[in-house]
């Protein structure tokens, strides 16, 4: 079970959860839409405005994925996503995808009036 933790007030990543959800095995994620209801993020010690800036998943043995790499882990579960996740594993590529994506999720947060809210309202520390 791989537990998501994403930007639920986000067009772009609302809609990318909800195909992953379309097509996803049943029971193999849990979705946690952490712009809307926060309170899960608590006991990992992440603040809102750490998880509304990238994305997070949390594998069944509780290792935290953050970034592309947490898209890595969801790929891996599934159908014909597979070969994409075992593709950005090379060596290179990894790295390479998440200064890409990191630039990207920096540019989308420092847009988006919730992830600002967020950190104006002293969440930005866990």
């Amino acid at each position: 079970m791989l537990t998501v933790y994403y930007d639920g007030k986000c067009g772009l990543c609302r809609r990318e959860i909800e195909y992953y959800k379309n097509i996803a095995p049943a029971d193999s994620f849990v979705w946690l839409d952490i712009a809307n209801d926060p309170t899960s993020l608590a006991a990992l010690r992440i603040s809102q405005a750490d998880a509304l800036r990238r994305l997070h998943a949390r594998d069944a043995s509780g290792v935290m994925h953050v970034g592309a790499a947490a898209f890595v882990a969801i790929w891996q579960r599934l159908a014909y996503w597979r070969y994409l996740a075992l593709l950005m594993k090379l060596p290179l590529v990894l790295p390479l995808a998440s200064i890409i994506y990191n630039r990207f999720a920096d540019h989308r947060f420092a847009r988006l009036s919730h992830c600002q809210l967020a950190v104006t309202a002293g969440d930005n520390k866990p």
